[in-house]
Order: structure tokens, then sequence, then C-alpha cells
């Protein structure tokens, strides 16, 4: 078998390197984890022809700029995680040396070793045994209490990306149910305790939790105020619409469940994903990009606007929110032939569901003003499952990485 080409790779850590066999049109054709001496490591083919030679090794071939032929033993083809792509390896050549990660097929490498780990639809907890809560702790509320935790032994957040993190935590052991938003693997067996998205209190006793978590746009507020009157201490948390918030929450859902040294671990893991996230952006011109929401079957036509959640990590991800531009300044505004045109978007991002709820792509530019802006005629639409793209919690570093390459091409 041949795999044509051109490499790219990035330290793992402890003498192994992910690398991936990029092809013409930009697809990652493999993605392995290898190993190589440190003398093969110097100057590392970044250009060139990969050959499977049939005997667990492969013969990766330099051309040019001073590029050369370097062998790379295989040891298993794995989906990468995101961690071991933060550092990249320097490059030939005699000039600047730059890492593999500032590089736009290391934004491939990197996108494709997310979409792997979203593909799996489970979470990467953090190394270590589950964490032993302190407790009793008393914390503030979004809503103006004061909340004291006694007991998280029986804990239900009602919000997905509330939920990623406890899970991330280590204490998705502890987690008695779900709302509709948690569609994570470790959470999809869980009973569900909402009704569309609104939460029913009766589901929620029925469980028996010892602390629920919630958000300020968690609802109806009756059903939060049931809650609390049976004497469940529910914790509410502020909405999470930019990428500092998911440090912020972090931190709060941590220290309201007795663990905010973990918090601090795991804040400082998703620090760093992020940190590699954004270097992996290409330097040069940012594409204009238009998220909108769309509910087909509700005639829900939005674009997003500042604070629709969509807008910071469109700017983490190196580009420029189409919206926010043309000067919308709420979250989200009914969409029109005029805004689009004003807003003039290269690339359209969305929601998976919201986009097949339109009919695809095809059904997408029949809507009024779409066909008309550089997106809709060039067909440029990105689109990333519902329960991960706006849910700021631990997957959101995959996000960007997915979104680094995606906005970028073409």
């Amino acid at each position: 078998m041949r795999l044509a080409g051109h490499v790219d790779a990035a330290d793992a850590g402890g003498g192994q390197f992910a690398v991936a066999v990029v092809d013409a049109q930009g697809d990652v054709d493999a993605l392995l984890l290898v190993i190589a001496g440190a003398g093969d490591l110097e100057g590392l083919v970044l250009r060139g022809e990969v050959v499977d030679r049939g005997d667990g090794e492969l013969l990766a071939l330099g051309a040019g700029d001073g590029l050369r032929a370097g062998r790379l033993v295989v040891l298993a083809a794995v989906a990468v995680a995101l961690a071991v792509l933060a550092t990249g390896c320097a490059g030939g050549g005699g000039g600047e040396t730059k890492g593999a990660a500032s590089s736009p097929s290391s934004a491939s490498a990197r996108a494709a070793a997310a979409l792997k780990q979203l593909k799996t639809n489970s979470l990467v907890p953090l190394e270590g045994e589950a964490p032993a809560p302190k407790l009793p702790v008393t914390v503030d509320s979004s809503d103006g209490r004061e909340v004291t935790v006694e007991d998280a032994s029986r804990i239900l957040p009602l919000n997905g990306g509330i939920a990623e993190i406890v899970f991330t935590l280590g204490l998705g052991d502890k987690v008695v149910g779900r709302d509709i938003t948690a569609t994570f693997e470790e959470a999809k067996d869980l009973p569900q305790v909402t009704k569309a998205h609104d939460v029913s209190a009766e589901s929620v006793l029925s469980l028996e939790p010892t602390v629920v978590l919630a958000d300020t746009d968690t609802g109806p507020g009756e059903a939060i105020d049931q809650i609390r009157d049976a004497g469940v201490p529910v914790v509410v948390l502020d909405p999470a619409t930019e990428l500092a918030d998911v440090s912020t929450r972090t931190t709060r859902v941590a220290e309201a469940l007795g663990v905010p040294a973990v918090g601090r671990a795991l804040n400082q893991r998703i620090s760093d994903e992020l940190k590699a996230a954004r270097a992996a952006v290409p330097q040069g011109s940012k594409p204009k990009v238009a998220f909108l929401y769309m509910r087909g079957s509700a005639a829900v036509h939005l674009i997003g606007g500042k604070g629709s959640g969509a807008d910071s990590l469109i700017a983490a991800a190196g580009a420029d929110d189409a919206g926010v531009a043309s000067g919308l300044d709420k979250p989200f505004t009914p969409i029109t032939s005029e805004a689009l045109v004003k807003a003039q978007p290269e690339v359209i991002l969305m929601m998976t569901k919201g986009l097949e709820s339109v009919g695809g792509v095809d059904g997408l530019v029949e809507i009024p003003g779409i066909r008309e802006t550089p997106a809709g005629m060039d067909r440029r639409v990105v689109d990333l499952e519902d329960g991960v793209l706006l849910s700021h919690g631990p997957r959101t570093p995959l996000v960007i990485d997915i979104l680094v390459e995606r906005l970028h091409q073409g």
C-alpha cells in the first residue's frame, strides 16, 4: 500500500511522535503514533511521500528545501489525544525553526485527532483515582443565594456542559440523572429529567439527589423552587458563553462539590489544550464566519451576534464573526436577506441537527439571502454536533481544533 501525501508530526513526549499523512485534498489518510531516533528528528520530514513497506515500518521520503529522508517505526495506528499535539517538533532547512503546531497541516492533524475523539462521544477524565469530596461547603449561587452542600453522593446536573465538567472531574459515578443536552456516552443511559428543555421537578425529586447543579437559563423557575422547597441544595451558575467562562464554571462546579484542587487541575489541562489549539491557527487573513441557529421544523432562522456563544469560538479559531462585524450586538437576530448581505460571511457555522432540519446544504442555500453570500455561493458550511459546539466545557478545545482546520480551508 502506498500513502501519498505530506507528513506532519508533533512531539508526543517520551520519544513518541504523532504523525499525520495528509493527501493533496487536505484529508488525513493516516494518523499514527511513531517513534524515531533523535537523529531522525532533526530536520524531520514535513513534506514528502510516505510508503508502507508492509513490515510494520514506514519510509518517509523528503523532497527539496533541505528536507531529508527519515525512517519512522510505526507503533500503532491510534486516535491521538489532543494533549500529545501540544508541542511541535523542529523543521529543517537551516532557517527559523517553527513547531509543527504552527503550520496549517498541523491543524489538519489536530482536527483529525479531535474528530476521532468526538466520534467516540466520550469524555477523557482526569487521570488518577476518583476524588473524595471534602464537605460541607457553602458557595454562592448565581440567583443571589448562599447554598450549603453537605453530600455529593447523588449529583444531578441540569445542563450538558455542567455534566461534562462533573464527569471529567472524576465524579461521574455519583451522577444520577441528566438533562436533554447531556448527550455524551457516559450519560446516555441515565434517566432524563427534562421534557424538551423544561425541568420536571417530579422527575428530579424521584432520583433523590443530594445536590442539583443548574444555570440561570434552567427552568421553569417554579420547578427549581419546588426542588429547593423539598430540601435539595440547588447551586445555580451563570451561563457559559465565552471561552473564559469555561474556567469560571469549572472552578464553581468543583468548589460546590468539594473538590477545588481537582477543579484547578482540570482548568490547567483545558488551558494547555486551548493554547495548543490556538497555536495551530495559520497566519494571514481571517475568514468571516456567520453562526446560524436554525430549526427548520419550527421556522426558527437566527444569525449569531455578540454573546451568541459562538463568537468567542470563532475568534479563538482565528476568524472574524460576521454577525459581530456587521454590528449585531445581541446574541441572536432573526435572519433577513439584508442582514446576510451586510454580514457577507465566507463560511457558515451551524449545529448538525440545525443543518439537517433545513434539508442540509441544498436546503440551506434556498433560504432567502443565503445564496447571495460568499459562503452560499461556495457552499462553505461547517457543522458540529449540537451537544458539543456550544457546550463550553472540557471538550471545547476539540471544537477549536476542528474549527481552526475547517474555517481556514480554501
